[in-house]
């Protein structure tokens, strides 16, 4: 399991996606809480694998050249800096890169995805990024830039949720608890919708990547149901989204309190949204 990040500075941070700290605005799960960090773990628990399985289809290796895109904490550019070892080259860039660590590999640069022209374009043989686009308004030049990034042959992997696919946090929806999680799975849906989340776009991949001029491409899906890390994944994001949701009137402290103690005491059988994995290749 990927290591806790550390971080020097939590509180009082700007929100990333737009900096201000004001609420109802920017990016819902932002870099700038304590939650994040433990939502960083919790995900490298439950996805780090199938995206290493990836790398390894896709041919990533000794002296590849890689920028992960969006990457959070710092599970993917580790492994990737491992996978191509002293002869390759990992950038990892965020908006908000605070939960990065230079010298562990790889490099970290600040970047927008959506509004920063790529880094050295034209150089990468893989370019990732994961659970990021689903998030970004302008999701169309987020996935021109990773594209331009590539090399001739270089592969584009993304993957993204598609929570409109599989809404529900408990799939045995068979008393108050469980029922209890499923609307808050619902207001937390409801939340990122506001922020402009599009909940369906996991199953639009193949399509963009299409469109964006790849070949080869092709697609998988992971759901995981259950679990240590679905719990730990679940509390730590009702926690790091509490204020919003009792702004906006979509739940009560009561309930959130409930939930997060039904959590704790386990037997929900919680699960996440689908994960669609995308990969598609830019023409040599």
């Amino acid at each position: 399991m990927t290591s806790s990040p550390r971080r020097a500075d939590i509180g009082g941070r700007p929100n990333p996606m737009d900096g201000t700290t004001a609420p109802g605005r920017g990016y819902l799960l932002d870099n700038a809480r304590a939650e994040a960090g433990e939502r960083f773990v919790w995900l490298a628990e439950l996805f780090d694998g199938v995206t290493r399985g990836h790398f390894d289809r896709l041919g990533v290796g000794a002296g590849s050249r890689c920028w992960e895109v969006g990457a959070g904490g710092p599970g993917i550019p580790e492994a990737l800096a491992a996978a191509v070892g002293p002869t390759g080259y990992v950038l990892a860039t965020d908006i908000d890169p605070s939960w990065l660590r230079t010298g562990d590999g790889y490099e970290v640069r600040r970047h927008d995805v959506a509004a920063d022209p790529p880094p050295e374009p034209g150089t990468f043989d893989l370019v990732h990024a994961r659970l990021v686009l689903v998030h970004v308004p302008d999701r169309a030049r987020a996935l021109a830039t990773m594209a331009a990034a590539l090399r001739p042959g270089g592969w584009l992997l993304i993957e993204d949720a598609d929570t409109a696919l599989q809404p529900l946090a408990c799939l045995d929806d068979s008393g108050p608890a469980q029922q209890r999680a499923n609307r808050l799975r619902a207001a937390v849906r409801e939340l990122l919708t506001r922020r402009g989340a599009d909940l369906r776009y996991g199953r639009t991949l193949p399509r963009a990547l299409r469109e964006a001029g790849l070949v080869d491409v092709a697609a998988a899906g992971t759901f995981p149901v259950g679990g240590l890390a679905c719990d730990r994944l679940e509390a730590a994001t009702i926690r790091h989204v509490r204020g919003e949701l009792l702004a906006a009137g979509l739940a009560d402290d009561s309930e959130i309190d409930a939930h997060l103690a039904a959590v704790q005491a386990g037997g929900l059988d919680l699960t996440l949204a689908p994960l669609i994995s995308a990969w598609g290749r830019r023409p040599a």
